[in-house]
């Protein structure tokens, strides 16, 4: 598949994400710890919410988007039983920012894994990923190591999904 992007923006998002992987580690990554002014986010954040797999319960997804899109973001569905290939073309057909994932299957490792390396493989590793759901703590550093941006947990208020995805804009710098 052709990359949809000219290679000069391409250049861009690449130093964009060097930076990020540079300034975001450890815990800070995995829960969205600091909070930024949310004046200091882009104007409008765009959003692909995404379900993973055989993972069927979709719920919680939608409630998320809803949370997501009366904070301003634009918050486009994939529905359900996407593949991660699919899930990355989506990302890249609607240039979106983020990737936010929930998973209740408990295949969230292997999924994530998949993901992240179909992002780099169409050179769209510059896309944030976000994992919420049921997600196992002591999965957290496999999902970070394999490219994961954040993890946000199941027991999550709606503040803290704002705030980790604004976090993660802001300490990216907006492309």
């Amino acid at each position: 598949m052709a990359h949809p992007l000219p290679e000069s923006q391409r250049n861009k998002r690449a130093i964009a994400a060097a930076q990020k992987k540079q300034s975001m580690t450890g815990i800070n990554r995995a829960v969205g710890a600091a909070t930024v002014d949310p004046s200091q986010a882009p104007a409008i954040i765009r959003v692909l919410a995404a379900k993973l797999g055989l993972d069927g319960p979709y719920r919680g997804a939608k409630v998320v988007a809803r949370i997501l899109r009366d904070a301003g973001m634009e918050v486009i569905y994939t529905g359900l039983y996407k593949t991660p290939k699919d899930v990355v073309h989506a990302a890249i057909r609607e240039d979106v920012d983020v990737i936010g994932v929930s998973l209740l299957s408990g295949s969230h490792v292997p999924l994530f894994r998949e993901l992240c390396r179909c992002l780099r493989a169409e050179e769209a590793d510059h896309v944030l990923v976000v994992a919420g759901g049921v997600i196992s703590e002591q999965d957290y550093a496999a999902l970070l190591e394999c490219g994961v941006d954040a993890i946000v947990p199941q027991e999550a208020r709606a503040d803290l999904i704002v705030s980790t995805i604004n976090d993660l804009i802001v300490a990216r710098g907006r492309i």
